[in-house]
């Protein structure tokens, strides 16, 4: 179907009348179906704020922040772009106006641009462009879809709307539009209105882009008729209108949209065809969510942590979600706020949960908590996964009141602490020096034979994403090990401990890194599997 260096055709998504409509699942949706149809795909997420990542945005601000192999920290739409398509997101896949802007005054500093006068137009717009079509250097995908943050009418939105508008002109018939709206329904008048959508598309038209596609969000089913109306009033083919109701999950809308024809029309408007076999290419993804539907047994999972909202953990509660299903399990995941644990409540916060997840984090908050939830899990055999900070509060757990190192801790929140079993390590410790800390982005991981995770994973080595500063202190590793917490995960590199697990309990294991950022729709991460199929 496809040369070996391939024409990339692009689609851009835009949102209109409110935030929130669910622009990155109807992309990765979009994705998934385009994949089914037989093409390579990638999706890019431009985001208008001025923040450089969200590395430094407060989860209550921007819920998590999703970690790519290359180590770029990005919005947690990436996160659903992964876990619907398959594919590895890099540093091309996501952008924010603060990357754009860094990039054009470096330039100007440099004296790239000549003595010329810097505006947003065309230098700010040129260097969009380039960001947009930078997926497409390799000659690798069919489809580059751009996924454009905020709702149209926003001021900080305008500089990426303008780049649309002009790549349109210069793609010709290679890029297509399509804009997400929300129809609302209005009970005292018992009335689905279409004006914010006719409005939406205007704001658009205004800044000369006219919407291909258009898909309607809404909590009601919408009639024939308003499909119709909508498409006329708004310069569309009564084919390319289609609708995105509220289902009872995420995971049933790629579904909806093949049903009403999104795939066909996006490829109509290219003058590209469907593979052969493609109803068939569907039936794992109508699999999984047949399984979804079905589900009978129930387990309880406690996420202990200190974020209380949903967002925070977007990708552990996915992985739990998606790894449940595979097993057969629904899987019920409540919320444990770790600053309201303490020695006095824990046995009753803790109690009735099949296991419970340790979540990661940064910051001093809510540690004793989740230094509590860990005691009580593993003197109670509870069934325990530790991720980054979690697998740190596990040690220093064990250090405590199996050690005897009364008062060890991480020097992150204690740097006087008599007992650094978490600690920078030399060669954080220099990169330190130099103004940085981070272990970001995928590491080799070795595993230790006859480890519970070298049986988890089937294989000796491993590379799994990170986001943290420091690490297990090596100085303690004998100690540990001789007391029943074995290491069984190292990096090869530098000799850091990646994977802790005690083999006596029922399960307990801390991973340094994040597992959750690798866990797909069609192919679980084995960690929560195995989690999942011992509660």
């Amino acid at each position: 179907m496809s040369s070996s260096r391939r024409i990339p055709r692009y689609i851009f998504v835009t949102g209109g009348v409110v935030s929130s409509l669910g622009k990155g699942i109807i992309s990765s949706s979009i994705g998934r179906l385009l994949q089914s149809c037989g093409y390579s795909v990638t999706i890019q997420k431009f985001d208008p704020y001025i923040n450089i990542d969200p590395g430094t945005l407060n989860p209550y601000e921007h819920g998590e922040c999703y970690v790519t192999e290359d180590g770029v920290e990005t919005d947690l739409d990436l996160g659903h772009y992964e876990r619907f398509t398959g594919i590895r997101t890099t540093v091309h896949n996501s952008v924010t106006t603060g990357k754009v802007y860094q990039v054009v005054i470096e330039k100007e500093r440099r004296g790239d641009y000549l003595g010329k006068t810097i505006q947003v137009v065309p230098h700010i717009t040129n260097e969009i462009k380039d960001r947009i079509k930078a997926n497409a250097a390799g000659g690798e995908f069919d489809f580059i879809i751009t996924e454009i943050g905020g709702t149209i009418g926003d001021i900080e939105s305008a500089p990426f709307l303008e780049a649309i508008r002009q790549l349109r002109w210069e793609l010709g018939g290679n890029a297509i539009c399509i804009h997400l709206t929300y129809v609302p329904y209005l009970k005292a008048a018992g009335e689905l209105k279409t004006k914010p959508t006719q409005h939406s598309v205007k704001e658009l038209q205004s800044l000369g882009i006219q919407p291909d596609i258009l898909i309607l969000r809404t909590e009601r089913h919408l009639g024939k008729e308003i499909l119709q109306k909508v498409a006329a009033f708004c310069n569309v083919g009564p084919d390319c209108v289609v609708q995105s109701e509220d289902l009872p999950s995420i995971y049933e809308v790629p579904l909806n949209m093949h049903k009403q024809g999104l795939d066909r029309s996006i490829l109509a408007r290219f003058g590209m065809e469907n593979s052969e076999g493609h109803e068939q290419s569907l039936q794992q993804w109508e699999e999984f969510v047949r399984k979804e539907k079905e589900l009978k047994s129930t387990v309880k999972v406690g996420l202990v942590g200190k974020y209380d909202l949903q967002d925070a953990y977007k990708s552990i509660r996915e992985s739990l979600h998606i790894a449940g299903i595979h097993a057969g399990k629904k899987v019920e995941i409540q919320f444990v706020n770790s600053e309201h644990i303490d020695a006095s409540n824990v046995q009753e916060m803790l109690t009735g949960y099949d296991g419970i997840v340790i979540c990661p984090g940064f910051g001093s908050r809510g540690i004793d908590g989740k230094i509590e939830a860990v005691h009580y899990a593993r003197t109670h055999n509870i069934p325990t996964f530790g991720i980054c900070l979690g697998m740190q509060m596990m040690v220093i757990e064990f250090a405590r009141n199996v050690l005897g190192l009364n008062g060890a801790h991480s020097s992150e929140i204690d740097p006087a602490t008599p007992y650094n079993v978490i600690d920078l390590m030399e060669s954080q410790k220099a990169l330190k020096r130099l103004g940085g800390t981070m272990r970001l982005g995928a590491y080799a991981c070795d595993l230790l034979p006859g480890s519970r995770v070298r049986a988890i994973y089937g294989k000796d080595t491993i590379r799994e994403r990170h986001r943290h500063r420091y690490e297990f202190n090596n100085a303690y590793k004998e100690r540990y090990e001789q007391a029943g917490m074995r290491c069984t995960g190292r990096n090869p590199e530098n000799d850091l401990v990646e994977i802790v697990e005690i083999p006596d309990l029922k399960w307990f294991i801390g991973t340094q890194f994040h597992p959750e950022y690798s866990s797909t729709v069609l192919s679980p991460h084995p960690l929560f599997m195995d989690f999942i199929n011992v509660l």
